[in-house]
């Protein structure tokens, strides 16, 4: 369960600290940190139970909704989700500055808990469908408007000279996010199924409601960056639009902006459009990614759970555990042992391709599965193991590396604006998974998103996609003019 900011973001330039400064910790970072390991913790609890929620017996709390109806949902919800940093960032960068938007854009969040958790007052189905929309479309806009600004903020409190500090600020902050994902996995669930889908989702509006006093609690510490509105720097739409408006023939793309634009606006716009250009990629691997919160956890209501006490047990919900534990184990065993051990050859773009065409192996192994349970095996859930390893391992490798691949190649003006793009890509992919299961056809009684065929079908589209990766990686050429034979 990475965040895909962690060790990514360089610190903002700031004044050189004294001596003594250089190796203490800015105190203001522990409110971040506090506040991420508390959000993190509402927001995957309350999505690791929604394909739960969806198809449930009404007579249990549930909605009674189809597996397909529920892919659809979910995978709506985290599309949104993910299309909302383009507003987090624009708002951030242009208007309010990283700390009010944050604060501000966070009691939406929280309202949207609370929504969620007023489904327990009414036994309509009808009526709860909506609340469910409601509460999803509030959530969507705080959780997504504050993605692009809060790794960000946490650079911004560490000044030049303080980089080894700042690195263990990350590893701490990338350590919150998998501890409150792990622990939500594991308690949200039993929540549901003991005191009902109202406390579920209740108990993350409350952790919601935490991180967002915690933010405010260090408000007077904080160091703030202003907006670009007070630097008056120009962004990249603002340059994109102007150099396609003046377009003229025999000369570059970029030069009908240097009338109206400085030369380092356009220099740092211009770092953009090389990124998109491998992001573009990207979205299938996120299509396949973010169904271990969708059709896995169905594929696993058809299996045996894992009993670990009397009233305790192991389903597809608490298997979502698996991952940030993983994450936690992976990150570093690759960052430092196997990719010092490879060296050069695992430049940024190889290890992309090679988590991507890892990606693709995960669903061989879901559908796999899925093909035995469809047998008539009766399977213990633990066998999810297996594809929770390697999709783990594909993450590690595609949303660590992507983002340092983001930001060494993006202006530094540039920052929030690639991170928005970045999430987009994960709006994209879960966009894919919304059409696929809508026009994809299949099972009449709409359960063809958990089948054999359809888990075949996105890993043999990974590996197409994997196939032209490596193509464009070869291809392209770093902003420090490296070889494209190194890439």
């Amino acid at each position: 369960m990475l965040s895909p900011f962690a060790h990514t973001i360089p610190p903002v330039s700031s004044p050189v600290p004294s001596p003594g400064d250089a190796n203490r910790w800015p105190p203001q970072v522990k409110f971040i940190v506090g506040n991420e390991a508390c959000e993190r913790y509402s927001f995957y609890g309350m999505k690791g139970i929604l394909a739960g929620y969806i198809t449930g017996e009404v007579i249990r709390g549930g909605l009674g909704l189809s597996k397909d109806t529920a892919t659809e949902w979910i995978h709506l919800f985290i599309m949104a989700n993910y299309f909302m940093p383009l507003f987090g960032a624009w708002v951030s960068d242009r208007l309010w500055g990283r700390y009010k938007t944050i604060l501000w854009i966070s009691l939406s969040y929280c309202l949207g808990h609370g929504v969620l958790a007023c489904s327990e007052f009414t036994d309509s189905v009808q009526t709860k469908s909506w609340l469910l929309w409601a509460g999803l479309a509030l959530i969507a806009f705080g959780a997504g408007g504050i993605k692009p600004c809060v790794s960000a903020f946490m650079g911004d409190q560490f000044k030049e000279g303080q980089n080894r500090l700042y690195q263990k600020a990350y590893a701490a902050f990338y350590f919150s996010i998998n501890f409150g994902s792990f622990f939500s996995f594991l308690t949200i669930p039993f929540i549901a199924k003991t005191a009902g889908y109202g406390w579920a989702f209740g108990v993350p509006g409350v952790l919601m409601g935490l991180a967002t006093l915690i933010f405010w609690l260090g408000r007077k510490r904080y160091l703030m960056v202003p907006p670009a509105r007070e630097t008056r720097t120009a962004g990249f739409f603002a340059v994109f639009f102007a150099a396609l408006a003046n377009r003229q023939s025999g000369r570059g793309f970029w030069e009908g902006a240097r009338a109206k634009y400085t030369a380092d606006e356009v220099s740092a716009a211009q770092s953009v459009l090389p990124v998109l250009s491998v992001f573009v990629l990207i979205p299938p691997f996120w299509a396949m990614f973010d169904q271990h919160s969708s059709t896995w956890i169905l594929q696993a209501k058809d299996m045996v759970p894992f009993k670990l006490t009397d009233t305790y047990s192991i389903g597809g919900e608490e298997m979502q555990s698996l991952n940030p534990l993983l994450v936690m184990i992976l990150v570093p065993l690759l960052t430092g042992v196997l990719y010092p051990l490879f060296g050069k050859l695992v430049t940024p773009l190889r290890r992309i391709g090679l988590g991507m065409f890892i990606a693709g192996a995960s669903y061989v192994a879901v559908a796999w599965l899925q093909q035995r349970i469809v047998a008539g095996e009766k399977l213990s859930v633990l066998w999810q193991s297996l594809p929770y390893l390697i999709l783990t391992t594909a993450e590690v490798l595609v949303s660590t590396t992507g983002l340092e691949f983001a930001y060494t190649q993006a202006a530094k003006s540039m920052k929030s604006t690639i991170m928005s793009f970045w999430l987009l890509t994960v709006a994209a992919g879960n966009g894919l998974v919304v059409l696929i299961t809508k026009f994809g056809g299949g099972h009449a009684a709409g359960d063809a998103s958990v089948t054999p065929g359809r888990f075949m079908l996105y890993a043999l589209m990974t590996f197409g996609v994997s196939a032209v990766f490596v193509f464009v990686a070869m291809l392209y050429r770093y902003r420090d003019n490296q070889s494209p034979a190194k890439n």
